[in-house]
């Protein structure tokens, strides 16, 4: 059994989500650690313990503290420790709400793009791009979601799926990139726990966890 970190629990977004998001997840393949609190739990020890992190995190302490979870010369594990780490072969998935990073911002640098916004909650399809290792299996699909509209500032990256809604127009979904001995898979859909429970989104979780980890 592999064992993967999750960040998990900021303003917008409990952790009870997530958490049950994840239950049954892979059981006979992953086990997961659940941090909310990662401003004061991680350390670099303690990251350098696990072959991923998966976060569904924004800048956010936890649900219920809107202060900012990076803050130079108090945060132990900060967006340099995570690159240090994606680059010595570590993988991160980097889902939804922790793709809320502000342009410019350390954490837009590293997984490659910066937020806009989204609509109100609408219908979203998923239209699923080539066969990357990410999608294969996986059909097209349609969930009730937040429609993430992400502006991508890097030309490193592999797109995986884009999400299309009326209200949202066509956007950018999900992309893998390298990031020197490791790997970095991005995922904007999973605000509402039905889309963490849907058959084909749960295959694209699987699939990108098992790409980070070049299994």
């Amino acid at each position: 059994m592999t064992n993967i970190m999750v960040l998990c629990d900021d303003l917008w977004h409990p952790g009870e989500v997530i958490m049950r998001g994840f239950c049954g997840l892979g059981r006979d393949e992953f086990t997961f650690d659940f941090i909310m609190d990662a401003k004061d739990i991680l350390s670099p020890e303690l990251l350098a313990g696990y072959p991923a992190v998966i976060c569904c995190k924004g800048d956010y302490i936890n649900a219920a503290n809107k202060a900012p979870w990076f803050e130079d010369g108090v945060t132990e594990v900060g967006v340099r420790e995570f690159e240090d780490y994606v680059a010595g072969g570590g993988g991160f998935l980097s889902i939804h709400s922790a793709n809320t990073a502000a342009e410019g911002s350390p954490y837009a640098a590293f997984a490659g793009n910066s937020f806009i916004g989204h609509p109100p909650r609408c219908k979203v399809d998923v239209e699923i791009i080539g066969n990357h290792p990410v999608v294969q299996g996986v059909s097209n699909f349609t969930i009730r979601d937040e429609h993430y509209q992400i502006a991508v500032n890097t030309d490193e990256i592999i797109e995986l799926f884009h999400t299309v809604s009326e209200t949202g127009g066509d956007q950018i979904g999900g992309y893998a990139r390298q990031i020197g001995k490791g790997r970095l898979c991005v995922m904007t859909p999973g605000h509402l726990l039905s889309v963490w429970e849907h058959g084909e989104y749960r295959k694209l979780l699987l699939n990108a966890l098992r790409w980070c980890l070049k299994h």
